[in-house]
């Protein structure tokens, strides 16, 4: 479901929070990273799941809306009328229908996190726009108005609404971190629905690509640095970002380590991520010693590649 860049990222932000932890041995790093790491991993499906979820909150608040309005005590036409065509939606009843869905919003308790007055905000707003004017005129249904009308509440009404986007950042624990890749996951989505796995955000493979560089960074540590620190021009390593230490540490042991990953590619995703997440002169720097680094263990002819069989 989510990119190699996004488990690098993962296993950064997981090296840098054992930093402060200062464990005892290399075992320990790596057992303790390991859980660091699936706590990270999990914290975010719960976060994708949530998004999902609110959305499909505002979606069947049509039929809240027409329940209490059709109570009131002397209610209008249009009270006793109000459509709840967006409550049987095709596309939300699919992602209902998913058995992985259920089971994460139980053993997560996801719905107890949807705040119902920021659902009912979405919904009215929803309702005051052309768009859903026109999807509840048409009588018929057809998969591509279904998705149409659900894509909408999500890019024009959370992604596009600097209120709800502040709403996340106060109130839905790791947004900030994590709302790049959730992006990635929502077109996921709307690409296809029934295909998610709510309850695993890797693949099998990739979790063993996130574990492994995980616990080779940890493992390889004093030899990466050997080969890093000569390269560090006019630079002591205590005085380098830690964040750009761990990228040099991980990209090395991506060099070294993983023959089916090319020597380009690490690089570039390396720089990448020293640019979001690091100094502005951070891609650079990465980019220079890493290029440096490569240049001599090719000479070395320590470089084995290999097609890769899988993605």
């Amino acid at each position: 479901m989510i990119s190699r860049r996004n488990i690098r990222v993962k296993v950064m932000q997981t090296l840098y929070t054992l930093l402060s932890t200062q464990p005892d041995t290399k075992d320990t790093a790596t057992t303790a990273g390991i859980k660091i790491l699936n706590e990270k991993l999990s914290l975010s499906l719960d976060l994708f799941t949530t998004i999902v979820a609110y959305i499909n909150s505002v979606a069947q608040y049509a039929e809240t809306d027409a329940r209490f309005r059709s109570s009131k005590y002397v209610p209008t036409e249009a009270d006793k009328n109000v459509n709840t065509k967006i409550a049987g939606n095709t596309f939300i009843w699919k992602t209902l229908e998913n058995e992985t869905f259920r089971q994460k919003l139980s053993a997560s308790s996801i719905e107890e996190k949807i705040d119902q007055d920021r659902v009912k905000k979405l919904y009215q707003q929803l309702c005051g726009t052309e768009i859903y004017a026109q999807y509840t005129a048409e009588e018929s249904r057809d998969s591509k108005s279904e998705k149409a009308i659900i894509r909408y509440i999500w890019t024009e009404l959370m992604i596009n609404n600097e209120d709800f986007q502040s709403f996340l950042t106060d109130e839905l624990a790791g947004w900030e971190d994590d709302k790049d890749m959730i992006y990635i996951l929502m077109d996921n989505y709307f690409k296809n629905n029934t295909g998610i796995n709510f309850m695993a955000l890797l693949s099998g493979e990739k979790l063993d690509y996130a574990k492994s560089l995980l616990r080779t960074t940890i493992e390889k540590e004093e030899y990466c640095m050997e080969l890093i620190e000569p390269k560090l021009i006019n630079w002591e390593a205590d005085r380098v970002a830690q964040i750009d230490l761990l990228l040099l540490r991980m990209g090395v042991c991506e060099l070294l380590y993983f023959p089916t990953i090319p020597t380009k590619v690490t690089i570039n995703e390396y720089i990448e991520i020293a640019k979001q997440y690091s100094t502005p002169q951070s891609g650079h720097f990465i980019n220079a010693v890493l290029d440096k680094i490569l240049k001599d263990l090719e000479k070395e002819k320590k470089i084995n590649k290999q097609d890769r069989l899988s993605k």
